[in-house]
């Protein structure tokens, strides 16, 4: 197997794939990369056997072949190259490979193409396509709230649900939720709930390209189609939680203020909260926002005024500040509005005016407060 690729090229297809690689694993061929060359094309595929990635490059080829190498080392040498030509070089029978370029010589040994898992065939039942640019908003605004407990596995990937107002991404891990509708989809034909993990949806956003994208969804798997990148991933086969139940219908107390003043206020006083429950307090009367925390531990303490617009009766609630950090900071609204109802009840966050063909609402649980 023998073919000649700028370094640039080879780095700009390893850089999309590399995520899909394990680490560590039990299987060692795992932490490899497939190479597979048919006269100029190139084609890269990693897995974990739960997510796959394929990607092709065009290259200059000599002499058709399959081998895995070794993906840390790979991308670690030629990421330290310069702008260069490479001649990859390999001998399919000690599985040997070399990188050369015009002042080095770089040996790597690598392992048979066969031994690499076969990646089951997909024929995509339901298909959704959408722009690029929308995906990557949709996983965006969703994906940084599943859950990280493997006991709940249907909360660690995100529930896409077919609306008849367009496609809905909804994502919790039982202290937090959001809830992303989005309009006007191009083509959607997805005829049942689907949950997709959260390493690919990571991935995905990574490589996501404006121009159109579509996905494939069948009984076990769902596959996104990037131009010349495939991503493949098992689907999580569990029962979603009926998250509508939790969604509080009449929280009446509604508080307005400007995301990025909020934002900036909450990291600064959340310095001074515990590091062990990250506790803050939202004091809330007239026009005017308080936010306070403290750190009994420590003896550190911080209080900031926001200006807010509020027409209810005073009401104090506390959260948890992650929490509030991480969905300010997957919003883009100039203003939020927070709906709450008392101390102990769920609030809502939504942007004061919703975007066209846009529909986000989040939600946090509050926390005890300290007396």
């Amino acid at each position: 197997m023998k073919f000649t690729v700028a370094s640039t090229e080879i780095q700009r297809v390893l850089s999309k794939i590399i995520g899909v690689v394990p680490a560590k694993s039990t299987l060692p061929i795992l932490e490899n990369i497939l190479f597979e060359l048919k006269k100029n094309t190139l084609r890269l595929m990693a897995t974990d056997l739960e997510v796959s990635m394929a990607a092709t490059v065009e290259v200059k080829g000599t002499e058709d072949g399959s081998i895995t190498i070794p993906a840390k080392r790979l991308m670690e040498t030629i990421r330290a190259l310069s702008d260069v030509n490479i001649v990859f070089t390999a001998d399919l029978a000690s599985n040997k490979v070399k990188m050369m370029t015009e002042n080095g010589e770089y040996t790597l040994l690598g392992e048979s193409g066969e031994e690499f898992p076969t990646i089951p065939q997909f024929k995509g039942e339901d298909r959704i396509v959408l722009d690029g640019s929308i995906l990557r908003k949709i996983i965006g605004r969703t994906n940084f709230s599943v859950s990280t407990d493997e006991l709940r596995p249907a909360m660690t990937g995100v529930l896409f649900q077919a609306q008849p107002q367009g496609l809905r991404a909804v994502a919790t891990d039982g202290h937090r939720l959001v809830r992303f509708t989005v309009k006007g989809i191009k083509q959607s034909q997805l005829r049942k709930d689907i949950i997709i993990p959260a390493k690919a949806l990571n991935l995905a956003l990574r490589t996501a390209e404006e121009a159109e994208s579509t996905i494939l969804v069948d009984a076990t798997h769902v596959q996104f189609l990037f131009g010349t990148t495939t991503l493949t991933s098992r689907l999580i086969e569990e029962h979603y939680p009926n998250y509508e139940s939790v969604i509080p219908l009449d929280n009446t107390k509604i508080v307005s203020v400007n995301r990025e003043t909020l934002l900036a206020s909450v990291r600064r006083v959340a310095l001074y909260s515990s590091t062990t429950t990250h506790q803050i307090r939202f004091s809330i009367k007239g026009n005017e926002m308080r936010i306070a925390a403290e750190d009994l531990d420590f003896g550190g303490e911080a209080r900031e005024n926001v200006a807010c617009k509020y027409n209810g009766e005073e009401i104090e609630i506390g959260f948890n500040s992650l929490y509030v950090i991480d969905m300010l900071s997957h919003m883009d609204a100039d203003e939020v509005s927070f709906k709450l109802s008392t101390p102990v009840r769920a609030a809502i966050m939504t942007p004061a005016a919703q975007k066209e063909n846009e529909d986000l609402l989040m939600l946090v649980m509050p926390v005890r407060l300290n007396v």
